[in-house]
């Protein structure tokens, strides 16, 4: 799964960057065309594991990742984003959208802060270089239809009336997920990567003053922006716990008074955002778990493992890691008939510990 994290400057989403990954990338603003994103891969905490740990006994436990790809975003640039930042953008699952909430006179910032008006700002930013996409991709079409033949050519013809009308929704500010499309043709729009298509999570990033109303200052903006999910963090709180050991860090959220760190909140929300869930296999004295679409069939699911494993798909023994728990073991398991074959049609569900069977 990959997730790009975006924000105005001065946003701090750098800041949540580096408390996701524990990385220590410069927090000052970047950007311009030729910058790079800060990439960081996260290993997803998953107490199953330790429990399959304790169960299985294998060599090796492998949890899934989460790749965070944090780009910069100049809203006084025409499109809001440089083309190389649209390019890495297209290519995530979804998108943490860094909203300033935190004052400080260190940080300043034009006109004062105003989470509200920014979210409104990055919106429009995400529409704009959409704005781009459709451009080019109706370009692409004009110059294909100059040669085209019949069925070619209807075709052409057909998506170029398609990207024209979702073109027409964008220059009056209409992201493409707000544009009424069916499902078909929302199946449609996903190939084209539409940032203002892509699920997104408003991350409020508030100061250590704020915590104590963190909770309210969420539910004003489900209030305000119903269509997004919302968590309020403080970023740099969290960048610095995420520099102690997990027992440290522990102790102090229980001084403060703060529950569960950015790195497993922001984890769960990102799963559900993208509609994710994970299964586990287990093959060769590893366990492992792998992070799928959720109603993801069984011979794709394998080919996440392996693309041998879903060509040659035969059948899939699976049971449920909750199951399993309470049988204490696959041969129990076996025996009370919670261990069950099951073929291709099989939707994979969150928790499923698989083994597949396959020939290639």
């Amino acid at each position: 799964m990959e997730i790009g994290i975006v924000g105005l400057p001065k946003s701090g989403k750098t800041t949540l960057f580096n408390s996701l990954t524990r990385g220590k990338a410069e927090t000052r603003a970047f950007g311009g065309a030729g910058s790079e994103p800060n990439v960081g891969i996260v290993k997803v905490p998953d107490a199953r594991l330790d429990g399959l740990q304790a169960l299985l006994k294998p060599r090796r436990l492998i949890p899934a990742e989460i790749k965070y790809v944090d780009v910069a975003i100049q809203s006084e640039r025409k499109d809001g984003l440089s083309g190389p930042a649209r390019s890495h953008l297209t290519k995530t699952d979804g998108l943490l959208g860094v909203i300033r909430v935190f004052g400080d006179e260190s940080v300043p910032s034009v006109g004062g802060v105003d989470p509200w008006g920014d979210i409104g700002a990055l919106n429009a930013d995400l529409v704009l270089a959409d704005l781009v996409i459709a451009e080019n991709r109706l370009q692409r079409i004009g110059e294909s239809l100059k040669g085209a033949k019949s069925p070619e050519r209807e075709n052409l013809l057909k998506e170029q009336s398609f990207v024209q009308r979702i073109k027409g929704m964008l220059d009056d500010g209409v992201p493409v997920r707000d544009q009424g499309l069916s499902d078909d043709e929302m199946r449609m729009a996903e190939s084209y990567q539409f940032l203002s298509n892509k699920p997104l999570l408003l991350v409020l990033n508030i100061g250590e003053d704020q915590l104590p109303q963190a909770e309210a200052i969420e539910e004003e903006a489900k209030r305000r922006f119903p269509r997004f999910s919302a968590a309020a963090i403080c970023a740099k709180l969290e960048m610095e716990l995420g520099q102690l050991s997990d027992d440290e860090a522990a102790e102090f959220r229980s001084a403060m008074g703060v529950g569960e760190g950015a790195l497993q909140r922001i984890i769960r929300l990102s799963y559900g955002l993208v509609g994710m869930i994970s299964f586990f296999s287990t093959a060769s004295g590893e366990v492992r778990a792998w992070s799928v679409k959720r109603d993801t069939p069984a011979p794709k699911a394998a080919g996440r493992i392996h693309s041998d494993m879903e060509r040659g798909f035969i059948r899939a023994e699976v049971v449920a890691y909750d199951d399993l728990v309470k049988c204490g073991g696959l041969a129990e398991a076996r025996r009370q008939g919670l261990l069950r074959l099951e073929g291709k049609n099989y939707l994979v569900q969150d928790g499923d510990v698989i083994t597949f069977l396959f020939s290639v």
